[in-house]
């Protein structure tokens, strides 16, 4: 089995690390933000707001950056992305009005949109055939550990530094990471996708390819249910069972922690196996688990709703990844591939806290789990029959 070659493996880490400093700086400021807007005076509907505008910049944008990565270098996009979370970190500190806080959530969206998909492409760029799944475990573990441990320290910066310390620790771990990219990331000349033997495939082929298809559809269900739970299972868990703020704190992280630890084993194993029967099978287990959360009847059944969750996602989404660095090699579109499913990510995400925004208005929150697991189910049927003509890796 190939291995990377060195220069290959300081790129790695060197994304490794800026992912992960820049995802644990957002994990700190995210589940502050709806109670900072609160004290601005925001009701449920700009709060709605303020995390939707960074969804909607983020979807518009993320084709045309993905897209001019494939010809014009990851690293541009990268450096400046960072950059500008950095920057818009400290502003953060000087909004004064639930407005500004709107405005500020579309650019962030902006940025970010420069960052994950190219990001994700420049791994797939770098990634030796037959290694997909081991490296694409490894680098999610990054975003899954970051995402666990960004709450926590968020909370105890809070409580004893104050929001706006929040908002600055935000800024210094991504500019960390801006700086690791802009020192050790190598000239956009050196880059892979600078390089191709046959033209990037345009977009309007490739949302025809049946197995992109499949793959951003399993996305887009899979990211709807972690829309739901993130979005409103703090307020089932509080409603219904009046479970106290660290029990829920313990649920949040729960899920995130699993698929974390289960990512570089899942995607070991995703290299020497059949990969499109372990997504399904993760995206079984998914919509279990989903429908396990209308029948919980207390914090101990949430608890196991989260291990199961995240033993789903687990098992699902390096394999998934791996399948689309196959993808973006075939077409030598690896930006465009990864923008796309970062898009269905991120429309997912929107669709489930809408879901079950309006569940909740309609005093039916309990149904919305069950809702989502079903659409989760659909998910892996379309991915199934979407995918079921293509290629298996070669052993």
């Amino acid at each position: 089995m190939s291995t990377m070659a060195k220069p290959s493996k300081r790129i790695f880490a060197t994304l490794f690390f800026s992912i992960f400093v820049t995802v644990t700086g957002v994990g700190i400021v995210v589940p502050l933000l709806p109670v900072y807007a609160h004290d601005l005076g925001a009701n449920g509907f700009y709060i709605a707001l303020i995390f939707g505008a960074f969804s909607i910049s983020r979807t518009i944008f993320i084709p045309l950056f993905g897209k001019l990565s494939d010809t014009k270098g990851r690293k541009p996009f990268i450096v400046t992305g960072l950059f500008a979370y950095a920057a818009l970190s400290m502003i953060f500190i000087f909004a004064t009005n639930v407005e500004s806080l709107i405005a500020l959530r579309f650019i962030q969206g902006v940025a970010s949109a420069m960052i994950m998909p190219v990001v994700q492409a420049y791994i797939g760029d770098i990634t030796p055939v037959m290694r997909e799944g081991t490296t694409m475990g490894i680098f999610n573990s990054s975003l899954f550990v970051g995402l666990s441990i960004g709450p926590c320290l968020g909370g105890l910066i809070n409580d004893y530094f104050g929001l706006s310390f929040a908002f600055a620790s935000m800024g210094i771990f991504a500019f960390v990471g801006f700086m690791l990219s802009f020192l050790f990331l190598p000239p956009v000349r050196f880059e892979k996708s600078t390089v191709h033997s046959t033209p990037p495939m345009e977009y309007k082929k490739l949302i025809k390819d049946r197995g992109l298809i499949g793959m951003c559809y399993f996305r887009f269900a899979y990211t709807t249910c972690i829309g739901v739970i993130w979005g409103f299972l703090p307020v089932f868990a509080d409603t219904q069972f009046s479970l106290s703020s660290s029990s829920i704190g313990i649920l949040m992280v729960l899920g995130v922690a699993v698929s974390g630890t289960l990512q570089t084993p899942m995607g070991m194993i995703a290299d020497k196996i059949n990969r499109k029967m372990m997504v399904t099978a993760g995206g079984l287990f998914t919509g279990y688990a989903l429908l396990s959360f209308e029948s919980a009847e207390g914090f101990s059944d949430l608890f196991l709703s989260n291990i199961y969750f995240g033993i789903g996602g687990g098992v699902a989404m390096a394999p998934l990844m791996a399948m689309s660095i196959r993808k973006g090699n075939d077409t030598q579109s690896m930006g465009s591939v990864m923008s796309l499913l970062t898009m269905a990510h991120s429309l997912g995400m929107v669709a489930g806290a809408l879901m079950a925004g309006l569940m909740l208005d309609m005093l039916l929150l309990r149904q919305s789990f069950f809702i989502s697991g079903m659409f989760m189910l659909s998910g892996v049927v379309v991915f199934f029959f979407c995918t079921f003509k293509e290629p298996n890796p070669e052993k």
